[in-house]
């Protein structure tokens, strides 16, 4: 038997995780952490029997706590209720789903606790890569990628050394706005942008996926999990999603990972490695796919790939200010107080103005965006 717990329950990662924990008798959840949908977690709870679970306000804890008095469950709240659950005895795997930095701390307490990491949560590479990665090394923690792109990568370096890896091939829908023009996006709405072609996922990284922020955020990701130069990971633009990415090697060879987009599947794999399980689902058909295309990113038009790339290569500080900037930013949008390009034009002036630190602390990274947090809403005047 094998025990997770699952920071982010309610949103799409966790919710598919918990589908995968439905299909697997062997798979049992020991703790769940949710933001504030307190309806969804009592729910889960009384279905999966956790034996720890955490909201994280104290209000929703609460109201929580008043709902399911009549279990065994132990309810906690805030940063400290997920350390509890990062480090909880009767678990063997961190499932980290919970969106934004707020993942950093427990994914290093779950760390130094023994416990590997099916890693959701791009915030913590993105920002904290050079404290997570040396330290999983020095546990013996198993860092598993979860998003469908990097568990590609991972699957296609099975077996592989790594130091005969030529260049990692980091493949993108294109989003909702393929091949249009800065002018075509003028005046893009939420609801255009929540429209993704191939993939159901939440509201935050639909939009990051339509402005290739989300893929700006793979590219510094893929850097830290697989030890490979920004130079060396090329982003292509793949309409189909069948392919979810690729490794090439010296000799030229293509390992690539194909499969239809169900976020189950990397789930699966991650909760399971190095063992493959059945899974129900449709299946890719070559005959029905007929053809599958490949273009270059346009990154004049979607100049957050491009802007991904300098705060990569700037490196320090910098990948937590766009990261913090492009939360802000798709946030306000969401709200309808900015327009649809200027998230990105958010995200370059928030880069502009900062002052970047070597090698941020845990503490200097979220200094950082706190930091970006307030110059966007000086700017904005919120």
């Amino acid at each position: 038997m094998k025990k997770i717990a699952i920071l982010g329950s309610t949103g799409s990662i966790g919710t598919q995780t918990l589908e995968v924990v439905r299909s697997n008798p062997d798979l049992q959840v020991a703790a769940l952490a949710a933001g504030s949908n307190v309806e969804k977690m009592e729910e889960q709870i009384r279905e999966f029997h956790p034996v720890l679970a955490a909201m994280w306000t104290e209000e929703a804890a609460k109201d929580l706590q008043a709902r399911v008095a009549d279990t065994e469950v132990k309810v906690v709240s805030g940063m400290e209720g997920l350390l509890e659950i990062a480090v909880l005895a009767e678990s063997q795997v961190l499932v980290t789903a919970i969106v934004g930095m707020i993942g950093i701390k427990p994914t290093i307490a779950a760390i130094q606790a023994g416990k590997d990491i099916a890693l959701a949560n791009k915030e913590t590479l993105v920002t904290a890569g050079h404290i997570i990665m040396p330290l999983a090394k020095q546990h013996g923690a198993a860092i598993l990628p979860v998003d469908s792109e990097h568990s590609a990568i991972f699957q296609s370096m099975n077996g592989e050394p790594k130091d005969k890896i030529e260049k990692i091939l980091l493949t993108a829908s294109g989003g909702p706005f393929r091949g249009r023009s800065r002018e075509q996006l003028q005046n893009i709405q939420v609801e255009d942008a929540l429209k993704h072609p191939n993939w159901a996922m939440g509201r935050k990284i639909t939009i990051d996926s339509s402005t290739l922020v989300n893929k700006g955020l793979e590219v510094m990701e893929a850097k830290w999990l697989f030890g490979v130069d920004l130079d060396r990971i090329q982003v292509v633009v793949h309409p189909q999603s069948i392919i979810h990415s690729a490794v090439q090697y010296v000799d030229g060879a293509i390992m690539a990972q194909l499969g239809t987009p169900d976020m189950k599947l990397p789930i699966q794999y991650a909760l399971f490695y190095p063992d493959r399980r059945p899974m129900a689902g449709k299946r890719v058909d070559l005959f029905d796919l007929a053809q599958i295309t490949f273009e270059k990113p346009d990154t004049d038009t979607f100049t957050g790939l491009a802007l991904a790339y300098e705060a990569a290569k700037t490196g320090g500080s910098m990948p937590t200010v766009y990261n913090a900037a492009n939360e802000r930013a798709v946030a306000l949008f969401l709200d309808r107080k900015i327009s649809y390009l200027q998230i990105t034009e958010l995200i370059g002036k928030a880069m502009e103005q900062h002052k970047v630190t070597a090698a941020p602390t845990v503490e200097q990274i979220l200094e950082a965006e706190a930091e970006t947090y307030e110059y966007i809403s000086g700017r904005m005047k919120l």
